[in-house]
């Protein structure tokens, strides 16, 4: 899991590509607070392959989760 809350971008989508670079995960779940770093992150897994869904937890917090698609 990567927590990426209190950060704007592009550290999210940064934390988000070394997690991805380090571990190769079928599945990673990000946590951010902000819809720009939603967009971006959805970007950047769209085009490494990745599907995403997105649950929003309360209080402007996102849960992303990125699938191998």
């Amino acid at each position: 899991m990567v927590d990426a809350r209190g950060y704007s971008c592009p550290i999210p989508v940064v934390m988000t590509q070394r997690e991805i670079e380090r571990t190769k995960p079928d599945t990673l779940e990000v946590m951010v607070d902000n819809q720009a770093a939603v967009q971006n992150i959805r970007r950047f897994a769209a085009a490494r392959g990745y599907a995403v869904s997105v649950a929003e937890q309360g209080g402007g917090d996102f849960l992303l989760t990125l699938s191998r698609a």
